[in-house]
Formats: C-alpha cells, structure tokens, sequence
C-alpha cells in the first residue's frame, strides 16, 4: 500500500506494515534551489522538509493508494525512428526492440550525468549541498563515514538536457521520475516500454515467470536483498530516500546497487543475444500516465518476477530505487 498527501493536506500517521526490508520511496526532499519561488523566504534548516513536495510511504508488494493526478501528455506521442534495432537493443519477435540494460543518462553533448541525482538542473546543486549538511550529523556510523556523491562541475553549473544510454558496466541512472524517463528515452529517438512489451521482453523466447527460468532462484538476479541503504545509512528503512548515497551502500562488500550486467545470470534470453537486469537491480518506468514501475529493485521483497509491478504513482515522483530502460519500434 503507499500513502500519498501534499501540504496543505493534514499530516497522518501512516502505519507500516509488511516486511521493512522491502521499502521504496521518500517521505522527505532536499530544500527548493536558489532562484525558485521560495528563494525571498528565511532559508529552513537542513532538517526542514519543504511544504510544496509530494510525501509519498511506500509499502510495496502490496498494492498503491493515491490520489489521482493528471496525466503525463507526452507518453505515448513520441516520433519513432523507422529502422532496425541498434547495437545497444534487442529485438524482440521481430516487433519491437527494447534496451539490453538499464538507462544510464548523458546531456546532449555525450558526457555522462552523476546517476546519484534527479537530472533535473535546478535540483542538482540543491541537492548535493543539502546532504553534505546532513551527512555530518548521521544516526549511524557508515552515514556519517560514507562521502556525498559529487556530481560533475558542469552538472552543478550549467543547464543541461537529458538523453538514455544503454550501456554495459556503469550504474545505472536512479531518482528517475516518470516524466523524466520519458524524456531521456524520446531525445534518444527511442520511447517508454509498453507493460505488454516490457513483460514480453522479461519472460524471453521461452515465456517464463523469471529471466532465467519458470522458478524462483534466490540470488539469480539483484532483488529480495536482507540489507536496506536507508536501514544502513540512517537506522530506518522507510526515511530520507532522496538521499544521493543510498545506490553507494555496500552489504558485505557487495554493492546493492551492481552495474548493468554484472549480474550475469539474470538475462532474458532472446535468438543469442539477452537483455540483462529487468527484475532487481533498479524499478522500471514504463508507460503508464497513471504511473507504473515493473522489475522490482534490489531490496524489495518480491518473488514475483517479472510479474512485479507497483502503480498508481503520481508521475512526478522520485526516489533512489527508480529508472527505466527504452524500446522502438522495429519497422
């Protein structure tokens, strides 16, 4: 179940049930960049969550709660090259192709965005400076040992648009929103996945429930993880979920977040070519103007496979767990 209010809505208590290991989205957001509408009021403290930013508790696996919200217009209405699948998708029955691995996002100019932020570059800087303020003051010893992600110089000072990239061994974008993701995909000439498409593409030539097979083998892909990044960074499962390190957290010295394809065994075999990750490592947008995410991420606590879904999501929403990967048609 996910609860889902907006300032100037009452403040609830909302109860967590289910297991915590498997908790998903933000209940707090960095502060409002200089330059915004709120730049001429006395600056909060770094414990203050701002009054204008959607607080969402994600209690996955469960089904979603929220109140309607208007559609994304743009999904749907991209232009699709005609042409056959490039070197960095998959084809799939001869329909369509889809992304081998996860987005990994570049402005337009090539250069790689830090895959620790919402690429959005008013929020950027916001961001970062927020949790370097808070990391000193951590609950937990690895919160206040483990360093801010810094983004690139130009990622904290210039405008920049987005664009997806598939690409193998880099970690995949996360604190993606919908409209975002839909964004990335279309400047790259490419489009959000349909659930049929997406789900088609997960189960391989063979049509099973799994990548790798018609049962669930623990530890074959990135999900059903025991360690939660929040648990290890701020002692509760179910906070500060825009935090830029939690796709850093280890367990064990394995990172929870792997790169694309390091997980070797969870492919989706398609002729003799696979698509790598579509259950763990991160969510998926896919497109649904109501807002659906598929895959599961690496902690949440699902055995479905690729059957996992959670909607109902208002399509501005973010947090560490979400991506997304493109598809095309084939033409």
């Amino acid at each position: 179940m996910r609860l889902w209010f907006r300032t100037p809505w009452p403040r609830a208590a909302a109860l967590l049930v289910g297991s915590s290991l498997a908790l998903g989205c933000d209940r707090e957001e960095p502060p409002a960049p200089a330059g915004s509408a709120r730049a001429s009021t006395p600056t909060p403290s770094v414990d203050a969550v701002p009054p204008d930013v959607p607080r969402l508790l994600f209690l996955p696996d469960a089904g979603d709660v929220a109140p309607p919200s208007a559609p994304f217009p743009e999904l749907g209405q991209v232009g699709l090259p005609v042409g056959r699948c490039g070197p960095e998708m998959v084809e799939v029955k001869r329909t369509f192709c889809i992304d081998r691995y996860e987005t990994s996002l570049v402005d337009a100019q090539g250069r790689s965005l830090s895959p620790y932020y919402h690429p959005k570059p008013e929020r950027v800087r916001a961001t970062f400076d927020h949790w370097r303020q808070r990391s000193a003051r951590s609950k937990t010893a690895l919160g206040r040992a483990l360093e801010v992600p810094e983004p690139p110089a130009w990622q904290l000072s210039e405008p920049f648009d987005i664009r997806a990239v598939s690409q193998r061994g880099v970690v995949p974008s996360g604190y993606l929103s919908l409209d975002v993701a839909a964004r990335a995909c279309a400047n790259a000439g490419k489009r959000l996945c349909t659930h049929d498409e997406w789900l088609t593409a997960c189960k391989g030539e063979q049509g099973h429930k799994y990548p790798y097979g018609p049962s669930y083998q623990a530890d074959t892909c990135n999900v059903h993880r025991p360690a939660h990044p929040a648990s290890l960074l701020h002692g509760n499962a179910s906070i500060h979920h825009t935090d830029p390190r939690l796709n850093t957290a280890h367990d064990h010295g394995d990172p929870l977040l792997r790169r694309t394809g390091e997980t070797s065994g969870c492919k989706s075999t398609w002729g003799n070519d696979a698509i790598y990750d579509m259950v763990g490592n991160l969510d998926e947008w896919i497109a649904d103007p109501d807002g659906t995410f598929v895959g599961g991420f690496f902690s949440r606590a699902t055995k479905a496979g690729c059957d996992a879904a959670i909607s109902s999501h208002p399509p501005e929403y973010f947090d560490y767990s979400l991506g997304t990967r493109c598809c095309r048609d084939l033409r």
